[in-house]
């Protein structure tokens, strides 16, 4: 029987979504205006991402950033430097816009123009994050139909499993907000995008924690983190304290994303399930 975690523990991701500016710009256009907010998010490609592979080449490690289309465009020179790191580069949308918020039209829309923005920097993308992770229900089928392999922003389980898109099979990876940067360190006045800056030793310990009872509980460890966030230099080494953690157990495996969603569609032992929309009624549940 193929396992999925080929015979260890647990395959560990680390995963980085490179939003820049995209993740203010989509909260109001204004932002734009406001000098620091915007050199606060360009530290992630500008600083952020170079200290990111260096720590990664420390190790030897492969690692999957998801990036906008926007953030394709402006920033060349930090898609080039992930390429030619050899790391993974996935779609993370157009305009960092939430696909709950958009009509099935411009969802399509904006899927396929971060498409094209990835194809004109050299990268022919296999896996797909929805923005926010807020997938609509029409999501996985747009990933499906433009031939990736997975998708990584459903949060019905915490290991991979195989979804039956209408057009075909994809891997979906499930994320969580307890492993995920933001909800650490995101700080701005406005708009405010969160409120607690914590230590980088109080989260690696909460992630290490987490590794080892994914290790004894699944096996799947899929860690989010944001370069403008996560590229600041005492959070890079309390990211290295995760990566050590990890690498002195013996038993874990560090996978690109599409490492890990090619050996889940290959697997014997991962669910294979359909997505299920909630159907509710308005007499019960009213329009707010």
């Amino acid at each position: 029987m193929a396992d999925w975690r080929a015979g260890n523990a647990a395959l560990a991701v680390l995963s980085f979504d490179v939003d820049a500016e995209s993740a203010i710009l989509a909260t109001g256009r204004r932002y734009a205006e406001h000098a620091m907010v915007m050199t606060h998010q360009a530290f992630g490609p500008r600083v952020g991402v170079p200290r990111i592979v260096s720590l990664l080449a420390d190790y030897n490690l492969p690692a999957t950033f998801f990036i906008p289309g926007i953030t394709v465009e402006r920033y060349p020179a930090t898609v080039e430097l992930i390429l030619e790191a050899g790391h993974e580069i996935a779609h993370h949308s157009y305009s960092h816009r939430s696909p709950v918020t958009l009509t099935a039209a411009e969802e399509r829309a904006d899927f396929e123009r971060a498409l094209v923005a990835l194809e004109a920097a050299g990268v022919q993308p296999r896996g797909h994050r929805a923005a926010l992770w807020e997938a609509s229900w029409r999501t996985a089928d747009l990933v499906a139909e433009h031939g990736m392999t997975y998708d990584s922003s459903l949060m019905d389980s915490d290991v991979p499993y195989v979804l039956l898109a209408a057009p075909g099979e994809i891997a979906e990876l499930p994320p969580h907000w307890s492993l995920d940067d933001w909800e650490q360190y995101a700080f701005l006045p406005q708009p405010q995008i969160g409120s607690v800056i914590q230590s980088p030793l109080t989260v690696s310990d909460m992630w290490i924690h987490e590794l080892e009872s994914v290790c004894r509980h699944g096996g799947f460890f899929m860690l989010t983190c944001h370069p403008f966030l996560s590229g600041r230099a005492g959070r890079i080494e309390g990211l290295r304290r995760v990566i050590e953690a990890g690498l002195e157990r013996g038993d874990v495996r560090f996978c690109s994303c599409l490492e890990v969603a090619e050996l889940a569609l290959a697997a014997d032992d991962v669910d294979r399930r359909s997505l299920a929309p909630v159907q509710v009624s308005s007499e019960i549940y009213p329009e707010e």
